[in-house]
This record gives structure tokens, C-alpha cells and sequence, in this order.
């Protein structure tokens, strides 16, 4: 029995001397002492052994097993305390190492146009009203002093959903609901978006826009260029100055396009303005008395002006964008380059 018992420690000095983690010495554990194990066998022969043999030998099981317990233990703490070594050194942290660098985003330039736009005139005591993107043809058209046979009703040009409502072709649909529900003076900005049928390089078939409305006594052209002169030279710098030419909507009498001083040249003639020294940017005019009358107010009281503005417009002349579909496909190498913020 002493001869097996010193075989048994022999074979497990040399066995755990090959162990190289926690989880060697767990499944080496087992093949030992578990009731199936090599200890565990021998504690099964007990029942052939002579009675006057059991006490010795039940001795020296319980000692192989005890001093088994404390190698296979000692071993196991050894390797765990190793083990621990090992994963404190890979999830070490260098403090003195550069922070990597993580990209931020940033707002659309359709947005940062649109922000900039609502900060300008709200310093200009406009407030800000979003209509719903589904108008009827009443407030999208006849109220806006818009024929019955004008081309812009045509199918080819608005989307219709019936034969009553539509998806706004303009944000001027909202003026219209608030010239019902307010009384003068008026001073709004609406903003949104806008569905047409029209898709090239310039134009999309939606896009977004913001018009704004001043209803007041005595309200001129002359109101409306002071203000127009005071949005370009925030939008488009210093030295920026506008002209009017005349033109016609429906909805404003007289009407008016509104060019800037080109701000790529300084009015002195390039490619942007077509040499010319001069931008198309929005169009404008004294709000027509039926459209004032079409809201309940009284056109020989009160007179107003009105302005359209194309966000996207804005943002490909600030930017130097020559294809409006640049800012709908989310290129990350063209939306990196705009960043006002």
C-alpha cells in the first residue's frame, strides 16, 4: 500500500509540474479525487480489505487524499494569482498616451441655413409658424389669389391627393391660417417643407422653404429691402447689397425678385453670377389686398409684405454646392466641409 500511495504522489507532482492554469488543475482535480477518481477507487477497496488492515489503510487514503487537496490547492492559487497578473497587464491603461481622436457631427447645412435664417429675423421680432405638410387647395391656392387656370395647379406640377388636398407647393399656405386666427400686426416666419414635380440639378421634388409675412400700417417696399439688406450681410457678409426687379405672384402686388451683389466677386463678374455681378435669390412684394381681404382684413387699414426663401438655394450658393441632390445622399466628404457651428 505505501509503494501505491508513493507512486500516486509521484505521478501527481509530475503531472501538476505540466498544468499551466486555474482550469488545468480544476479538470486534473477531478480525475483524482472525485468518487470516480483514482482516490476515490481506493476508498472503494476498502471492502476487500482484511479487517484488521481497514484502519491502516482508511489512514493512508485520507492522508493521500488530504495532501493531494493541499498541492492541487497551493497550485491553483499560484496559477490564479499569475493569471490575475496577466489580465491587470493587457487591460492596463497608458494615461500618458494621446486620447484617440472621435469624429463628431454636425448639423445638416440645410438646418445650419435654416437656424441661421430663424436667428436673423427673430432678432427682428418675427416669431416662427409651422403649418402642416398637407394643405387644402383653398389655402395652398384660391386664397392666395391663385386662378383657377393658373399652371401651378396643374397635376404636372402639384401632388395631389384628391381633388381637395394636396401636399403644399409652398409654406405661404401657413400665412394664410394665421392671418384668419390673428390680428394685424403680423410678423411671422413659416418654415417647412415644400412638394413640387420638378427635379434637375437645381430643383428637387421636395425641398425646404421659408416664407414670412409683415401685415401693419403703412408697410412699403421700402420696409422690405431694409430688411432684405439686413439678411444678406448676415447670410452673406458685409458689403452684400440687393436689388429689386420686377415680377409677378399672385399674391403680392407689386412683386419683386431680389438679387445680391454677387459675394464671390464683389459684383465685378464671375463664373457663380454668370458675370453678370448679380444672384437670383428669393422672390417678395407688397401682399396683394385680395389675399388681405381673402383673411378678414382690412386692405385699406393694413398693408403687408411677403418674401419666399429656398433654404436649399441659400445653401448651395453659401457653400459652393452646384448640385442640389449633394445634400439629400448624406456623403460624409461633402457634409464634412460645412460646418458653421
Amino acid at each position: 500500500m505505501n509503494e501505491k500511495v508513493e507512486q500516486i504522489k509521484a505521478d501527481i507532482r509530475e503531472q501538476l509540474e505540466k498544468i499551466e492554469n486555474t482550469k488545468g488543475v480544476y479538470e486534473y482535480k477531478k480525475t483524482i479525487l472525485d468518487k470516480n477518481g483514482i482516490i476515490g477507487g481506493l476508498m472503494k477497496q476498502m471492502g476487500s480489505v482484511p479487517k484488521e488492515e481497514k484502519a491502516d489503510f482508511g489512514k493512508k487514503v485520507n492522508e493521500l487524499k488530504n495532501w493531494a487537496s493541499e498541492h492541487f490547492d497551493e497550485l491553483n492559487t499560484k496559477l490564479k494569482e499569475k493569471e490575475m497578473e496577466l489580465r491587470y497587464e493587457s487591460e492596463k491603461i497608458d494615461i500618458s498616451m494621446p486620447a484617440k481622436s472621435r469624429k463628431t457631427g454636425n448639423l445638416h447645412p440645410v438646418t445650419q441655413v435654416r437656424n441661421q435664417l430663424i436667428d436673423i429675423f427673430a432678432s427682428m421680432g418675427f416669431s416662427v409658424y409651422e403649418g402642416t405638410e398637407i394643405e387644402t387647395d383653398y389655402y395652398n391656392f384660391t386664397a392666395l389669389n391663385t386662378p383657377q387656370d393658373h399652371p401651378a395647379r396643374d397635376m404636372q406640377d402639384t401632388f395631389y391627393l384628391s381633388p381637395e388636398f394636396l401636399l403644399r407647393t409652398q409654406t405661404s399656405a401657413g400665412q394664410v391660417h394665421v392671418m384668419e386666427s390673428q390680428k394685424p400686426p403680423i410678423k411671422i416666419l413659416s418654415p417647412g417643407k415644400v412638394f413640387r414635380s420638378d427635379d434637375d440639378a437645381t430643383h428637387s421634388p421636395m425641398f425646404t422653404q421659408m416664407e414670412g409675412l409683415v401685415v401693419d400700417k403703412t408697410i412699403t417696399l421700402c420696409d422690405l429691402k431694409g430688411m432684405l439688406e439686413v439678411l444678406v450681410q448676415k447670410i452673406f457678409g458685409e458689403g452684400t447689397t440687393t436689388r429689386l426687379r420686377p415680377s409677378y405672384f399672385p399674391f403680392t402686388e407689386p412683386s419683386v425678385e431680389v438679387d445680391v451683389s454677387c459675394f464671390a466677386c464683389g459684383g465685378c463678374g464671375c463664373r457663380l453670377c454668370k458675370g453678370t455681378g448679380w444672384i437670383e435669390v428669393l422672390g417678395a412684394g407688397i401682399v396683394n389686398k385680395k389675399v388681405l381681404e381673402n383673411c378678414g382684413i382690412d386692405s385699406e387699414e393694413y398693408s403687408g409684405l411677403a418674401f419666399g426663401i429656398g433654404i436649399e438655394r441659400l445653401a448651395m450658393l453659401k457653400y459652393g454646392i452646384n448640385n442640389i441632390k449633394l445634400l439629400y445622399q448624406s456623403d460624409m466628404r461633402v457634409l464634412d466641409q460645412i460646418n458653421d457651428d
